[in-house]
């Protein structure tokens, strides 16, 4: 994936995966899968939201409030019921207008359904926050670096294909009404096997 995504995954044991699958009501191998999806759309929509020097400094600036905190912690806290409102206004920053058709189309590839996808990039929203602000502390980037690199791991997550990129292509190319997804899936069949067993 993308190294981002691969710190994330890095922090994301099976009990916490397994908190994940109990709040979304679904078994822990279907919910690794849908953060496998999850994380490179939110990463790829934090890159777009990151691509102009207003939304790099946006972005940069909301990192502050998160930067320190590690990563398990901040799952427990918005597992534990914390942060809704904060995820909420993340989610609504990466992806604005585009937030239904990516719960829509993270829902469709992952057979979550729009609103378990929608609650799970909620839960998720604030963990890569946290791991994305300890990244560019650690790298001592300022925005225009940190929109860089957010536009390096969109374009690897891109290029590397499969669902998880074909899905990140289809919601940032996206432009109002539903997102169909069928012909991804399809293609994907064999794919999604793939993915879980990784």
């Amino acid at each position: 994936m993308s190294g981002l995504v691969d710190t994330v995954m890095a922090n994301l044991g099976s009990d916490q995966i397994a908190a994940i699958a109990a709040k979304l009501g679904t078994d822990p191998a279907q919910a690794r899968n849908a953060i496998e999806h999850a994380l490179p759309l939110i990463v790829g929509g934090a890159a777009q939201s990151a691509s102009t020097p207003q939304g790099a400094d946006a972005l940069n600036n909301a990192l502050s409030a998160h930067a320190g905190s590690d990563v398990s912690s901040v799952l427990s806290s918005v597992l534990g019921g914390g942060g809704s409102g904060i995820s909420s206004a993340i989610l609504g920053h990466i992806f604005g207008g585009n937030q239904n058709a990516a719960n829509q189309g993270l829902g469709q590839v992952t057979g979550l359904g729009q609103q378990n996808a929608g609650q799970l990039m909620a839960i998720l929203a604030p963990v890569v926050m946290s791991a994305l602000a300890n990244h560019a502390q650690g790298q001592g980037l300022n925005a225009g670096g940190l929109g860089g690199m957010l536009a390096q791991e969109s374009q690897q997550i891109q290029q590397q294909g499969g669902t998880a990129g074909g899905l990140l292509s289809a919601v940032l190319g996206h432009s109002g009404g539903n997102l169909d997804l069928s012909s991804l899936i399809q293609g994907a069949g064999g794919l999604l096997g793939a993915f879980t067993r990784r």
